[in-house]
C-alpha cells in the first residue's frame, strides 16, 4: 500500500459460536488476531492494523457484546474462548498469533493455557497472568484499584454510570494521556458513537459473569508454551506493575517489556513502541517455529 493512501481495513461478519460477530481484516500471511479490552472495540487497534498487515493477515473482532457484535449471553470465560476459536475456524485457520489487551488479554491467557494448539504465539498488553491477578486481589492496594469490578455487579446502575454525560467521562478516561489534537477529537467521537448506538451492557456483563460464576484455574496451572511477549505500561492506574512479578513461573518463553510513563491503554498511548515490540515478537515467533 503506498504511504499516501489511506488505510481501510475490510469490515466483515461471521456466524461464530451462536452469535453474529463483526471484525475487520487486512493484509495477507500468517493470521494475527487482536483482542480488545473494556470498554473498547476493534478500533482500539487502529494504530497496529496497518503496520502488522504489511506482512500478516490481521483480524480485529468486536468481542461478544461490543459494538457491532451481538450482545447475547452467556459471557463466561469458556464461551468467550469459544468465540475466538470459532472466529479462527471461520477464517479457515486452525491457529493464529493472539494479541490481547485488558479483557482481551485475559481471554488470550486462557486460550494459551487451555487450547495451546490454537495459539501460535501470545502477546499480552497490560493484563497479568490469571494466577497472579487472583493472588494480587488478596492485597488491599489491588482491591482498591479494582473497585469497579465490584461496582459492576449491581443491576442497571453501572450502565447508567458509564453513560453519564453521553459517555464523555468514559472517553476522557481513555484519552487523558494523549495530547489534544484533531485526531484525538475524531477518535473520541468514534468511541462515543459506538457506545451511544450499542451501549456497554455486554462488556459490563463480562464482569458480572466473572464474579458470579468464577472459573477456577487448573491445579497445577498449565505452563504457557507459546512464545510470549508481555508489554506493560507502568502508569496503569487499574493494574499495578507488581502483578507482573512471577510471570516467568507460568510461561516457558517470556519476553517482558515495561514502558515508563505509559498507562493502561498502552497500544493507543505509545503506538510506535508497541508496534515495534509486536513486530519483533512475531519475528521471534517465526524463528521459533522455523527452529
Amino acid at each position: 500500500m503506498p504511504p499516501d493512501e489511506p488505510f481501510e481495513p475490510q469490515h466483515r461478519h461471521a456466524q461464530v459460536n451462536g452469535i453474529r460477530m463483526h471484525y475487520v481484516e487486512a493484509g495477507e500471511g500468517e493470521p494475527v488476531v487482536l483482542l480488545h479490552g473494556f470498554p473498547e472495540f476493534w478500533y482500539s487497534w487502529r494504530k497496529q492494523l496497518p503496520v502488522l498487515a504489511q506482512d500478516h493477515r490481521v483480524v480485529a473482532p468486536d468481542l461478544r457484546g461490543y459494538n457491532e457484535t451481538e450482545a447475547r449471553p452467556p459471557y463466561d470465560s469458556g464461551t468467550l474462548q469459544q468465540d475466538v476459536l470459532g472466529l479462527i475456524e471461520a477464517l479457515g485457520e486452525d491457529s493464529a498469533h493472539i494479541v490481547g489487551h485488558d479483557w482481551g488479554g485475559a481471554i488470550a491467557w486462557q486460550l494459551a493455557m487451555g487450547h495451546p494448539e490454537a495459539v501460535r504465539s501470545l502477546a499480552i498488553l497490560n493484563i497479568p497472568h490469571p494466577a497472579l491477578f487472583i493472588q494480587g486481589l488478596k492485597s488491599f492496594a489491588q482491591l482498591r484499584k479494582s473497585w469497579y469490578m465490584f461496582f459492576f455487579q449491581l443491576p442497571w446502575l453501572p450502565e447508567q454510570f458509564v453513560a453519564r454525560n453521553r459517555y464523555r467521562q468514559l472517553a476522557r478516561a481513555i484519552f487523558q494521556a494523549i495530547p489534544a489534537s484533531e485526531e484525538r477529537r475524531q477518535d473520541v467521537a468514534t468511541y462515543r458513537r459506538s457506545w451511544q448506538e450499542h451501549g456497554l451492557g455486554g462488556g459490563i456483563n463480562w464482569y458480572r459473569a466473572l464474579m458470579r460464576n468464577p472459573r477456577r484455574l487448573p491445579d497445577p496451572v498449565p505452563i504457557v508454551t507459546a512464545p510470549t511477549t508481555m508489554i506493560w505500561g507502568e502508569q496503569d492506574i487499574a493494574l499495578g506493575k507488581e502483578l507482573t512479578v512471577g510471570t516467568e513461573r507460568y510461561v516457558r518463553d517470556l519476553d517482558l517489556h515495561y514502558l515508563p510513563g505509559v498507562g493502561h491503554f498502552v497500544q493507543q498511548e505509545a503506538p510506535e513502541r508497541v508496534n515495534e515490540l509486536l513486530l519483533a515478537h512475531l519475528e521471534r515467533a517465526r524463528g521459533a517455529s522455523d527452529g
